[in-house]
């Protein structure tokens, strides 16, 4: 990766008027007060559950977890294909019957 696209990801980890060089090089620590106070407010723990979870948190995940959807996909699969196979089996008998 270039170091451009890697300062661009990282440069939201600290608010840049916080934590100045000026401030951060001073060495006495008394200036990190605005950027403890920033820190200190986020929230702590873990993140709550999401309310929307997709098809995987819907139907594999959880107490309603099944295979139902992949069933059915692959009987979806199935029946398309044999539809078409089918299909393209007239037409080759449409002028050339066996």
């Amino acid at each position: 990766m270039q170091p451009t696209l890697i300062r661009r990801q990282l440069g939201g980890l600290v608010p840049p008027k916080i934590a100045t060089p000026s401030i951060l090089s001073s060495g006495s620590g008394a200036g990190l007060g605005p950027l403890v106070n920033f820190y200190s407010k986020l929230p702590k723990g873990p993140a709550p559950a999401s309310a929307f979870g997709g098809i995987k948190a819907r139907f594999f995940n959880g107490k309603n977890a099944s295979a139902v959807p992949l069933l059915g996909a692959v009987l979806g699969i199935f029946a398309l294909g044999y539809t078409i196979d089918y299909q393209m089996h007239l037409k080759h008998h449409k002028n050339h019957p066996h």
